[in-house]
C-alpha cells in the first residue's frame, strides 16, 4: 500500500479504538481533524483507487461526527448507552470493512527486474495482407495485430516509466467482463509503477539480442505477465508481446478502434460438447500460428531496416524463443513443430488437444519445456501434453509447480498479497511463484537461445521444492 493509504487507515482505525483507551474528548476529535485532512491530502498526492472508497466514506464520516461534536452538546464517550453503543459497533464493523479492502487489493507492485539493463518499450500496429480476418462481429479485411516490443534500452536520467496496460479503460473493461466485476475494477492498474521507459534509447552494450516472442490465452492480453517481459529484457533478450486480435480480450487499434473478444470463436464446451469445442479451439491454434509467423516474418524486415523502428539490424532472430500460456501455449508448441526459426519454446500449462495428432504424434524437435500447474495435472490435456513431450527429442522438460492453478501463470500472483486465501490464485506463496516463473524464464532461454550453462533444471529443482521436474 501506498503511504498516505496507509495513514488514511490507521488514522480510522485510531479513531474507533480510542474511546477504550482513554476519555481525552480533544484527542479523538484531534484524530477526527487529520482524518478529514488527510483525504484531500491523498487524493492530490497519490490518486483515486476504488478499493480506498469505503474507507474516503468513513474517514467523510468520522469528519462529521468531529464537527458535530465541536459545535454540539458535550458527550459522555466513555458511557455512549444502548443505542449509541450498537451504532459504534456497526461504525466499527464498517470501518474493519474499510480498512481490509484496500489491504486485501492493493495497488499492484511489480518486481524489479534483477538483469543488467534497464528496459524500453513501443507498440506497432501490423497488418497481414496476406490473411483476411475470419473473427469479429464483421470479418473481412486484412487481419491486424498489435505488438509491443521490450528491449535493452538507455533511457535518459529523467525519463519516465510507462504504464502497465495501455487504453486500460477499454482493456480493463474487458478483464471485469470476463471475470463477472464491475467494469471498474481493474482501473487501479493505472497506478502500478512499471520498470519500463517508452520509446527509450536502444542499449549499445552489445551488438544484437535474442528475440522472444509471448503468446497469451484466450481472452488474455499482450501484457498480461509484463513482469516477465521486463525479466527478459532485462537480461538482454528482445521480447515481443501479441494481442491475437479477437482472441485477446480486448484489442485497441490506432485511432481507438476496439477488438474484443469473439465470443462465439470458442463457446462453451457444455453448449456445444467437446468435439466441436476443441474443432474450435484448433481453428484458433490456427489462427494464431498464422500471427506468430507473421510476426516473425516483420522482426525480419524490422532488422533489414524495412520497417523504420530503432532495432534496424538489432536483432538475432537465429535465436528465436517463444513462450506462452493455455491456448498461446498450444499456439507456440505448433508453431515451433513446424518453422524452422523457433529455437527454443516454453508452455505454461499448453492447451495441446486442440493441436494436430500430426504434431503430437512427432513430438518436438526443438528444446522445449512443459510447465504445468497443480490444477491442470488433473485435465484430459496433460495425458495428451504427455504424449507430446515423450515423443519428442532431447532437451524436452516435464515439469510441474505444486500449490498453483491455471490463472498463475500470468497476472494473478501479483494481485492480492493474499490471493490464495480469497481465491484468485493457488496455494503458493505469490513471491515465491514469481521467483519461480523468472528463473524459469531466465534458465531455460540462458541455456537455449544463450548456450550458456544455466544448470537447467537441476539448479532449479535444489532451489525450489515446489518444483517437480524431469
Amino acid at each position: 500500500m501506498r503511504p498516505l493509504e496507509i495513514l488514511i487507515l490507521a488514522v480510522v482505525a485510531l479513531w474507533f479504538i480510542l474511546p477504550n483507551l482513554t476519555k481525552r474528548r480533544g484527542l479523538r476529535q484531534g484524530v477526527g481533524l487529520l482524518a478529514a485532512m488527510t483525504v484531500p491530502w491523498q487524493l492530490a498526492i497519490e490518486g483515486y483507487r476504488w478499493q480506498m472508497a469505503p474507507a474516503y466514506g468513513v474517514a467523510a464520516i468520522i469528519a462529521l461526527v468531529t464537527w458535530w461534536e465541536f459545535i454540539g452538546p458535550a458527550a459522555d464517550l466513555s458511557s455512549p448507552g444502548a443505542a449509541g453503543g450498537v451504532g459504534r459497533a456497526v461504525g466499527g464493523l464498517v470501518g474493519v470493512a474499510a480498512i481490509a479492502l484496500p489491504i486485501v487489493l492493493p495497488v499492484p507492485r511489480l518486481p524489479m527486474p534483477e538483469g543488467t539493463f534497464e528496459v524500453g518499450t513501443f507498440s506497432l500496429h501490423l497488418v497481414d495482407e496476406s490473411r483476411m480476418e475470419v473473427l469479429g462481429e464483421r470479418p473481412g479485411g486484412p487481419r491486424e495485430l498489435m505488438v509491443q516490443v521490450f528491449y535493452p534500452a538507455e533511457p535518459a536520467d529523467d525519463a519516465e516509466t510507462g504504464p502497465w496496460i495501455e487504453d486500460l479503460p477499454a482493456v480493463g473493461a474487458a478483464l471485469a467482463e470476463l471475470v463477472d466485476v464491475p467494469s471498474f475494477s481493474f482501473d487501479h492498474l493505472s497506478l502500478t509503477d512499471t520498470h519500463t521507459y517508452p520509446d527509450a534509447p536502444v542499449s549499445e552494450a552489445v551488438a544484437s539480442f535474442p528475440v522472444v516472442i509471448y503468446s497469451h490465452g484466450w481472452r488474455g492480453f499482450r501484457t498480461i505477465n509484463l513482469n516477465q517481459a521486463e525479466t527478459l529484457a532485462s537480461e538482454g533478450y528482445v521480447v515481443v508481446t501479441i494481442d491475437h486480435a479477437y482472441i485477446s480480450a480486448m484489442t485497441v487499434f490506432p485511432g481507438g478502434r476496439e477488438a474484443p473478444a469473439d465470443l462465439s470463436a470458442l463457446p462453451d464446451e457444455d453448449t456445444i460438447g467437446t468435439t466441436a469445442f476443441l474443432e474450435a479451439g484448433g481453428r484458433l491454434i490456427d489462427t494464431m500460428v498464422g500471427d506468430l509467423d507473421f510476426v516473425v516474418d516483420e522482426l525480419e524486415d524490422i532488422n533489414r531496416g524495412r520497417r523504420s523502428t530503432a532495432l534496424a539490424q538489432r536483432l538475432d532472430i537465429s535465436r528465436l524463443g517463444m513462450f506462452g500460456h493455455s491456448l498461446g501455449g498450444g499456439a507456440v508448441v505448433a508453431f515451433c513443430a513446424t518453422d524452422f526459426r523457433c529455437q527454443a519454446g516454453i508452455g505454461f500449462d499448453p492447451w495441446v488437444e486442440p493441436v494436430s495428432d500430426a504434431i503430437i504424434a512427432q513430438g518436438l524437435r526443438v528444446p522445449f519445456a512443459f510447465v504445468r500447474s497443480e490444477e491442470w495435472m488433473t485435465k484430459d490435456n496433460d495425458a495428451v501434453l504427455r504424449t507430446l513431450f515423450e515423443n519428442g527429442r532431447q532437451d524436452q522438460y516435464w515439469q510441474a509447480i505444486s500449490g498453483t492453478e491455471h490463472r498463475d501463470f500470468v497476472f494473478a500472483p501479483l494481485m492480492s498479497p493474499v490471493g490464495g486465501f480469497i481465491g484468485i490464485q493457488g496455494s503458493i506463496d505469490s513471491s515465491r511463484l514469481i521467483d519461480i516463473l523468472d528463473d524459469e524464464l531466465i534458465g531455460f532461454f540462458g541455456q537455449h537461445l544463450l548456450g550458456e550453462d544455466r544448470r537447467f533444471p537441476g539448479g532449479m529443482q535444489a532451489n525450489y521444492g515446489e518444483l517437480e521436474a524431469s
